[in-house]
């Protein structure tokens, strides 16, 4: 069992809910505890009292009431001092509290993401499971990653809410009707607001969030992998469509009379473009890391199966950057590992195709950051897209950022890849009413595709 644990600072704190009061005025009373705890740290009740001004008698009841929702624990320092009479024990967040949690449902396993407000943090455990585990079993495992992930018990009221990637692999969650039946499961379990979507658009809700498209507003993101599909983030939220169907990129036509696709038609970029098709085209090698090799001793077929995907991907891609107009195009997915072909064909491809404007900044492609962890951020990100998360009210305070290095826990195989928040930290409005700032400094991994030189216009 592999569970990693990746840290970064994040200013966010669920505040208690009117309903967790019996009256507005003890709601009223609540926020200014949590406020008082949020600023000043561990206090005593004497101590908050007279931070608050509010009478013994009222205090009590809601700090009880606070305690009981599981917003507020109470400790006893281990400084504390052994003299006469009980230590005075302190009331602090708990630490376990309004987390916004990530699941991503994969064929052999979960992936959970929790963003913990009391640690400022957002952390990531994975385990795998056996494909025919039923969906019972599967939550159980989840709440268990989700407890690790927390570092702490799950109270009642630990979730704010909860965002789903629904599995690719449509043998495990097919129907609406089973969609429901999950969501209702997953609200049960954790005691929040559910929220879903597919794994790949999430995915490009996570590299607009956090990766390589980091503050960006217009994206185009291109998944290369079993299946093909990508996502568009548009004004900075996530496109679903009319029917929430969109990213199909793998059901676009490239070669009208080439092989049978799944989906009923033929000469689909699924059919040329996925890990499957060029392994298969290959036919050399069982996986990817079977084909790097093969490119690395100079296997000619190996680099024509690669070459014809980046074609026909950059083909298909040029279209749709003519017809949406992204800032930035990202391309993830197994076969990115395979950089150099793949991508020069892919990038040859959008210079040969894209209409070129003198006026416009050059269209930027990049390869994603993010790999296996993308779809439980990005659906951490959809999370708190909910207008009622209280984690996402709190976004637009500006902390100075800072990043912490990714820890191993004690029973992980490696520490996460490096996530940079500081983007999310900074307000800007990014991705479905979430807060990012700035994009990070060009990175290796960035092309300036159209045009190579270019003048801004001054607005």
């Amino acid at each position: 069992m592999s569970r990693v644990s990746d840290a970064r600072t994040y200013p966010v704190l669920r505040r208690p809910q009117r309903n967790d009061f019996d009256e507005p005025a003890h709601g009223q009373h609540a926020d200014q505890v949590v406020r008082l705890l949020r600023r000043f740290g561990p206090l005593t009740r004497s101590e908050l009292g007279k931070l608050c001004g509010l009478s013994r008698t009222t205090l009590y009841e809601v700090v009880s009431k606070l305690v009981d929702a599981g917003t507020i624990v109470a400790t006893v320092p281990d400084n504390a001092s052994r003299g006469r009479g009980r230590p005075a024990e302190k009331l602090e967040l708990n630490p376990a509290a309004g987390c916004v949690l990530g699941i991503d449902f994969g064929h052999q396993s979960i992936r959970v993401a929790a963003l913990v407000p009391a640690r400022r943090e957002i952390r990531t455990v994975v385990e795998t499971h056996l494909a025919t585990a039923s969906w019972p079993e599967r939550m159980s495992l989840a709440r268990q990653l989700a407890r690790a992930a927390v570092g702490g018990q799950l109270g009642q009221r630990s979730f704010d809410a909860v965002g789903v990637s629904l599995p690719r692999s449509q043998s495990v969650l097919s129907a609406q009707a089973d969609q429901r039946a999950v969501t209702k499961m997953i609200s049960r379990s954790f005691g929040a607001r559910v929220r879903l979507d597919s794994a790949v658009r999430l995915a490009a809700l996570a590299e607009a969030s956090w990766g390589a498209a980091e503050g960006q507003k217009e994206v185009l993101y291109l998944e290369l992998s079993n299946r093909v599909g990508g996502g568009l983030i548009s004004s900075g939220s996530l496109h679903r469509g009319a029917y929430g169907r969109s990213g199909e990129f793998g059901h676009i036509v490239v070669e009208p009379q080439g092989a049978p696709c799944s989906c009923g038609g033929r000469g689909c970029l699924q059919t040329v473009a996925s890990s499957g098709a060029v392994l298969e085209a290959y036919g050399a090698a069982t996986d990817v890391a079977g084909l790097e090799s093969a490119l690395r001793s100079g296997a000619e077929r190996a680099r024509e199966a690669v070459e014809r995907a980046g074609t026909h991907a950059g083909r298909a891609l040029a279209g749709l950057v003519n017809a949406l107009e992204p800032g930035i195009v990202v391309v993830g997915g197994a076969l990115t590992s395979i950089e150099s072909p793949l991508m020069e064909r892919l990038e040859r491809e959008l210079r040969a195709h894209v209409v070129q404007c003198s006026w416009r900044p050059p269209l930027v492609l990049r390869t994603a950051t993010l790999g296996t962890a993308a779809a439980a951020l990005g659906a951490v990100s959809l999370a708190l897209s909910h207008p009622d998360t209280a984690s996402a009210r709190s976004l637009g305070r500006r902390p100075n950022p800072s990043v912490q290095p990714g820890r191993t826990g004690p029973m992980s195989a490696a520490p996460g890849p490096e996530l940079s928040l500081a983007a999310l930290l900074a307000g800007r409005p990014v991705g479905d009413g979430m807060h990012y700032g700035d994009g990070p400094t060009v990175p290796a991994n960035q092309r300036d595709v159209l045009p190579s030189t270019y003048t801004t216009p001054t607005m």
